[in-house]
């Protein structure tokens, strides 16, 4: 497989009569937009907000991010999605970088959404603050959830879907600026350079462990409680083949925009036959009883064997119940002979001395920490709020809470908040671009 990534670095974005991309300046026609996004009778209420690194703006409830992106020779971004099915991972897709498209409820949250602070303190807690921001901010005709905790969030995430391919398609007759290519030839037909290096697979668990659909990632439009693990090309992670879901609390989601960027992939291909053959990506599944947990382990070990790898990563999106899917995984692959390194965050506590996974081994013997979920985080007020401040502590979101005996609220009467890291969107960035780092004391 040969994937073209044909890149438009996006320097501003304003709205103006047409939606347009020139000398870094992306122009969105705003009533085009919206008909776009209203496509669904399900949405009652939008409106599109611009926002930039250094606002001064908090974001709340964030429910999803989406680059936009075009396919080039015809076919939705996201196959089995928000088009027909077919094969991700050829061909030439362009992409406006630097830039996404936040999903943002106009009032109601729940467990899975979190907050993004676009400047101040608060902005270095989320990657996502770096980038400039399309923000759809929306609210949906969904009455059946809409005080559940736990959200599908459906018509919301397919709109934000729906609208970075109409953004993205004001690049389709361009000529991008720089080109990435990844490729990688068929496991059994690699240079003879490439066979002497370690063979190194990638791992990932993707959530998945709730059993009524639509909440769960979907990879080719299949929720991925569904599947077992399964060999796939890294080219279709970057190419709309995986979808993030609506269930995890939200500092450890990875988003759509997280999946189309992969940073542990492309950085798994700039070392590829140069002190590693990358030989591609398991592609698991989080469970919740443990026979499921332990079979699926098994299956990715005898997968990673019979492929040839010398080495995995092993990188797992959530903590708690799915730490036990994370641990027997990298077990198993080492009583295959498999040297496994784990990526995860952690849930240590407000105070930070709990034990960090629910389950540990003594073979899981080298894990990169992304941060604990459970950080406690005091923020100023914010001049300006986009969503609904009170989603934070009203709606259940996984870091937020509406009265604590001792704390208080999480949203204080001068709009400052108290939160859990847990709140933070898709801020521990177990995907590979955290910027927090580790200091012994």
């Amino acid at each position: 497989m040969k994937l073209e990534l044909g890149n438009f670095y996006v320097k501003d974005i304003v709205f103006g009569t047409r939606t347009a991309y020139a000398d870094g300046i992306l122009t969105i026609n705003k009533e085009e937009a919206l008909a776009v996004v209203k496509e669904d009778e399900h949405i009652t209420e939008a409106d599109f907000v611009i926002v930039k690194p250094g606002d001064m703006v908090r974001l709340v409830p964030v429910k999803e991010a989406i680059e936009p992106r075009h396919r080039i020779g015809g076919g939705s971004i996201f196959p089995g999605v928000t088009g027909d099915l077919m094969q991700a991972g050829n061909g030439r897709t362009l992409a406006l970088k630097d830039c996404s498209v936040l999903v943002v409820g106009k009032h109601w949250g729940g467990f899975q959404d979190g907050l993004i602070d676009m400047g101040g303190e608060g902005a270095k807690y989320t990657y996502y603050s770096q980038l400039k921001n399309i923000v759809l901010v929306a609210d949906t005709d969904e009455e059946f959830e809409r005080y559940e905790q736990q959200k599908k969030n459906h018509a919301l995430r397919w709109a934000g879907m729906r609208l970075a391919e109409y953004i993205g398609s004001c690049v389709k007759d361009m000529e991008p600026e720089t080109i990435e290519i990844y490729e990688l030839a068929p496991v059994t037909k690699r240079t003879v350079e490439e066979n002497t290096l370690p063979n190194v697979v990638l791992v990932l668990q993707p959530q998945s462990q709730m059993e009524e659909l639509g909440y769960n990632d979907l990879v080719y439009g299949w929720d991925c409680n569904r599947m077992v693990p399964t060999f796939m090309h890294p080219n279709e992670v970057l190419d709309g083949a995986m979808i993030s879901g609506s269930f995890m609390p939200c500092s450890s989601k990875w988003s759509t925009y997280d999946f189309q960027n992969f940073p542990m992939i492309k950085r798994l291909y700039q070392e590829h036959g140069k002190t590693i053959n990358f030989l591609g990506v398991i592609m698991s599944n989080l469970n919740v009883a443990l026979e499921q947990k332990n079979r699926a382990a098994l299956f990715v070990a005898q997968m990673a064997k019979s492929l040839g790898a010398d080495a995995a990563v092993v990188a797992e999106e959530g903590y708690g119940n799915p730490d036990a899917d994370f641990i027997a995984c990298i077990v198993a692959l080492e009583d295959a002979g498999v040297k496994t390194i784990g990526l995860t965050n952690e849930c240590t506590g407000r105070d930070g001395a709990s034990q960090p996974l629910v389950t540990l081994d003594a073979k899981a013997d080298a894990i990169v920490s992304c941060g604990n979920v459970s950080e406690m985080i005091i923020l100023p007020p914010m001049e300006t709020v986009i969503g609904e401040l009170q989603a934070l502590a009203r709606d259940g979101l996984s870091g937020g809470w509406s009265n604590d005996a001792i704390l208080g609220p999480s949203v204080r009467e001068d709009g400052s908040i108290i939160m859990e890291n847990n709140a933070m969107f898709c801020g521990d960035q177990v995907v590979g671009w955290s910027t927090k780092t580790m200091v012994e004391f």
